[in-house]
């Protein structure tokens, strides 16, 4: 970030980097330090120190205007869009000493208030509050510590526009009775995410801050002016991978993103009308677009905060963001100040009172829209569907109207007093945090752990399902009636199950007897239940720095004991993608097993870690995967991680109907837990290297069929062998085509069958069997028949591959590539159904303790490289047949020519022999040897009459042999000249010479014969080094 532009650039790419510009780009990854009070500074010493962004810089930036906006009558709102964990509640909420934009916005707002007060202000100042949440596209009152069924109505005003019915908004005084109402939201969200594990990544937040000032204006009358502030916290934009969801008929069911998406197409719609094109902007599309209708496109001043994650595993989610940010930025929105006399309003809201009760007792009732709103943004059938609920809309704004004027009589002080404290003592809960013993939630959302306690303040406290005889009732899968009780003995709390094959955890471990308990153990009760014991005396009297406990950690440990890998340092971008996955998964199918018992709907569900070969796939990453067991009919279903997602949260809505007493069923079309029973599956896999058809050789083989687990489940009979362009001929280990490399089919035809003749020992509950895969770049299947009733399909089929001109790149495929034939078929219809029951039938599993606990046994024990071995070492033995027989044709010739005495063989007759294809094309080329003429005594090079065939293209190489021939005779001639010298000398009186000087003599003579032996040895090299592909090449015997 440089600025006011952010960069974005995926290391695994060499793509140019992506930038984009936003009115502010802030950096708060690192550059930081802690200072003495907790709070984030900039830390001056780190390269980042200069660009870091502490809290108090967001807020005067943005904070600052919003708390401006409010005191002149604007409204203001503030979205917080991004991925989980990227930073969208630091920003708005905090932690701690770092307070966000929220708590900082509050306290200023009641701060100016007080100081306006004491400076003699007149006006009269009311503020009020409201939070409510979005999930599923029902609207929750977080205020209501009572669920209302199906969530508050989405209604519309003629002039405030879409509210929720019945929302309660509650007049506050300071900071402190927000910062209350905040926590007592809080809590009763986490009671409900809770109960279904449901986090607040999947659900929007919406804060609302309502400031009133009313003055004597110059007129004499009592004026009112109106900010309303609504601060957004929106779900996490995660990624969705399309792999099974698309064509699933339960995609949308749960419809657990679909406001998220309606939010984008608004703000694409009407970035395109601030761009000058006419386009239907559709609000109405989801329950978060309708209660934002005003901050998106009408009367508001809005911000929206893009938060963004540095992890290179998470390029695909911040581009995504980064995109919808900058769509957003182009949207121009129309603020004005909302001041009126407080008389007119109560005379508008009169009036419009009236309207309402004429039309509805005259049945004349039109579709309601805002205040210069036109309802051409509606179709058909949405105007169908309004006007059927009209008569129930009319009364709801009756009402409103009715409460709404009566609440403006009443003074903000008689407002206030109604209202009560109400909520917890928040400062008596933290007293006794301080001593007494508790337990505490842990949440996939770190915004919601922490927020319900349950204090052990009794010798002995029972958990469980029951209204009676129960201490703490808790509800939520897989919870006993009497689940668990918590017993003290001498200042140290031990836990134990009420009943048997209950799910109890202690760190991971599943418990059957009494187990006793140390500060910070972590306790699981069922499948949602997730808490961390607190013994404040144990804590305060050790020595022992305890670390915080995370939901995170505690899902890492139950991993662990599951046998998972969570461990290790340095994993690649795949594994961390994995392992984040796996710890997602693991909770979530240990629910859907849970909902699974207490509805009975016989089926067990398992997790599977899948590798691309087992999934059928050339290339991709490994995978978490879940597989469904019909418990009846052992009929199995394998789903990719979103299916089973989508089916999950529609299995939530059932158990809570369940829970709620209401009906529950689904019919068979809607049930998540029913999967079409004529559905194709995908029963194994094989992959077949390509290998031996780059040497033009054929293969034949049986090979392996393994599962999504990488079991055997039976075997397939396969050829892939090289042909002319019709097919019909095949060229077998017979014919003897031999290529030395790949490379020299390159620019040539190339065509080869491929043979499925077969599976043989598949499972026996499969029928209508075939196989199907896809060659090179074409995605087309090409599929065997259906082979029906039968454990052992012969399909006989030839599939022919025509290249007529070969490619680099196709012969790196064939060299280096694979197919990846799949085997698919239909389970046979059960004879009859087992009768059972699905708790006792995961009893008998070993699944009561964890269904996770199974998964161990389903990593992948598939070698993906197991067959390209086999296959590479078939091709290679045939290679070496080939290669020993023309082993074979060499020695025979190189004893011919022994025979007749002959001291070098051309290299015509060597290549012939070499490059011969049968036993008779190698003899001929033999036979041509004792003709031959054989070389000079000297050494010197002579050609046969084959060799004048290619004299022409040697004659460089006859000159270079010619010139070095002349050179050694030149040489041998001077040898010859020195030794007689020597000899002269030698015959010389002795007399004539000292000692001395007789052994200077024969060092020098020593060097002479030295300098002259090295020099014939480099020429004599020289001869025997032959320039290639000549004539007068000859091999020495």
């Amino acid at each position: 970030m440089t600025g006011n532009t952010t960069k974005i650039e995926d290391p695994s790419s060499t793509d140019e980097p992506k930038k984009f510009t936003f009115d502010f780009s802030y950096w708060s990854h690192d550059g930081c330090k802690e200072e003495g009070n907790g709070y984030y500074g900039p830390d001056t010493s780190h390269a980042n120190g200069k660009k870091f962004c502490d809290q108090m810089k967001v807020y005067n930036e943005l904070g600052v205007g919003v708390l401006e906006n409010a005191w002149e009558g604007y409204n203001s709102t503030l979205f917080a869009y991004g991925q989980t964990g990227s930073g969208k509640s630091w920003s708005m909420v905090g932690y701690g000493v770092n307070k966000g934009i929220v708590p900082l916005y509050c306290e200023n707002i009641f701060k100016q208030i007080e100081e306006k007060k004491a400076g003699g202000e007149k006006t009269e100042y009311e503020v009020t509050f409201s939070m409510l949440e979005i999930y599923n596209e029902q609207i929750r009152d977080l205020l209501d510590s009572k669920t209302r069924k199906g969530g508050l109505k989405c209604r519309q005003h003629p002039k405030q526009g879409f509210y929720a019915e019945g929302l309660k908004i509650v007049p506050v005084s300071s900071y402190v009775d927000i910062e209350a109402k905040t926590e007592e939201g809080t809590r009763n969200r986490t009671v409900a995410s809770t109960a279904m594990n449901a986090t607040s990544s999947r659900a929007h937040t919406i804060v609302g801050i309502t400031f009133v000032q009313k003055y004597i204006n110059a007129a004499g009358e009592e004026t009112a002016k109106t900010s309303i502030v609504n601060l957004v916290d929106l779900a996490g934009s995660e990624r969705a991978e399309s792999t099974g969801a698309t064509g699933d008929r339960l995609k949308e069911g749960a419809a657990i993103n679909q406001s998220l998406s309606c939010l984008g197409n608004c703000i694409a719609a009407l970035a395109d009308n601030a761009g000058g094109k006419k386009t239907r902007v559709p609000y109405r599309d989801s329950v978060l677009t309708k209660l934002l209708k005003n901050a998106l496109g009408g009367n508001s001043k809005t911000i929206m905060i893009a938060a963004l994650s540095p992890a290179d595993i998470n390029y695909d989610e911040t581009l995504s963001t980064l995109r919808y940010a900058d769509r957003a930025k182009q949207i121009k929105t129309k603020s004005s100040v909302n001041e009126d006399p407080t008389a007119q309003l109560i005379r508008e809201l009169q009036e419009e009172n009236e309207r309402l009760k004429k039309a509805i007792e005259s049945g004349n009732l039109t579709i309601i829209t805002g205040e210069g709103e036109e309802d051409d943004d509606m179709s058909e059938e949405e105007r169908e569907k309004i006007k059927q609920e009209l008569d129930e809309e009319y009364k709801s704004i009756l009402d409103k109207n009715q409460k709404e004027m009566e609440e403006m009589k009443k003074t903000f002080e008689e407002r206030l007093k109604e209202q009560g404290a109400g909520g917890t003592d928040l400062a008596d809960i933290k007293e006794k945090q301080k001593t007494i013993p508790h337990i505490y939630n842990l949440n996939m959302d770190p915004q919601l752990t922490g927020h319900m306690f349950h204090f052990l303040d009794a010798p002995s406290k029972s958990f469980g399902a029951a209204t009676e005889g129960i201490d703490v009732t808790i509800h939520g899968p897989s919870i006993s009636m009497k689940h668990a009780v918590f017993t003290e003995t001498d200042g140290k709390f031990s836990i134990e199950p009420m009943e048997a094959n209950v799910r109890l955890l202690v760190n991971g471990k599943a418990i059957g007897t009494k187990t006793q308990l140390s500060h910070n153990d972590r306790i699981i009760f069922g499948t949602t239940k997730y808490f961390v014991y607190v013994n404040p005396k144990e804590r305060d009297s050790s020595k022992e720095q305890y670390k915080e406990i995370t939901f995170e950690m505690a899902q890492e440990e139950l991993a662990k004991k599951s046998g998972f890998d969570v461990e290790g340092q340095n994993k690649s971008r795949e594994d961390v993608l994995l392992q984040e996955d796996l710890l997602e998964m693991l909770p979530a199918v240990e629910e859907a097993n849970a909902i699974s018992e207490e509805l009975d709907k016989k089926r067990r569900f398992e997790i599977m870690i899948v590798s691309p070969e087992a999934r059928g796939e050339l290339s991709g990453r490994t995978e978490v995967m879940v597989r469904m067991k019909d418990l009846e009919t052992n009929h199995e279903w394998v789903w990719p991680r979103q299916k089973f997602f989508n089916r999950k949260f529609v299995m939530q809505e059932m158990y809570n109907e369940f829970q709620e007493g209401d009906p529950w069923e689904l019919p068979a079309e809607k049930d998540p837990f029913l999967d079409d029973p004529n559905a194709e599956f995908h029963i194994g896999s094989v992959k077949v290297w390509l290998q031996s058809i780059a040497y033009m050789i054929d293969t034949k083989e049986q090979l392996e069929v393994t599962d999504f687990k990488g079991n055997e489940v039976g075997l397939l009979n396969l050829e892939v062998v090289p042909c002319d362009k019709t097919g019909k001929k095949e060229i077998t280990e017979d014919d003897d085509v031999f290529i030395e490399s790949p490379d020299e089919l390159v620019g040539k035809e190339l065509n080869f069958n491929v043979k499925l003749l077969g599976c043989k020992g598949l499972p026996n509950k499969f029928t209508d069997i075939y196989a199907r895969y896809t060659f090179y770049l074409d995605k087309k299947l090409i599929e065997t028949k259906k082979i029906p009733n039968t454990i052992n399909p012969d399909w006989n089929f030839t599939q022919l591959h025509a290249i007529p001109k070969c490619t680099q790149e196709f012969i790196k495929y064939v060299s280096e590539g694979a197919i990846m034939v799949q085997i698919w078929g239909k389970f046979k219809p059960p004879k009859e159904k087992k009768k059972v029951n699905t708790k006792d039938s995961m009893i008998n599993a070993g699944l009561q303790k964890a269904a996770t606990h199974n998964a161990n046994t389903n990593v992948k024990k598939y070698d993906a490289d197991k067959m390209k071995y086999m296959m590479e070492t078939a091709m290679l033995r045939k290679r070496q047949e080939k290669m020993e027989k023309k082993l074979v044709w060499l020695r025979k010739m190189l004893d011919v020519a022994a025979e007749h005495k002959k001291k070098k063989i051309s290299t015509n007759i060597i290549k012939g022999v070499y490059d011969a294809t049968t036993a008779d094309s190698a003899d001929k080329c033999i036979a041509m040897i004792p003709g031959e003429k054989d070389s000079d005594s000297d050494g010197s090079s002579s050609s046969s009459s084959s060799d004048s065939e290619s004299s022409h293209s040697s004659s460089d190489a006859h000159k270079k042999n010619e010139d070095g021939e002349k050179k050694k005779k030149k040489k041998k001639k001077k040898r010859k000249k020195d030794k007689t010298n020597d000899k002269a000398k030698s015959s010389s009186p002795r007399e004539n010479s000292s000692p001395k000087e007789d052994h200077k003599k024969k060092e020098e003579k020593w060097e002479r014969k030295k300098s002259a032996h090295d020099t014939s040895r480099q020429e004599n090299k020289k001869q025997k080094i032959a320039p290639k592909n000549t004539a007068s090449t000859c091999v020495l015997l």
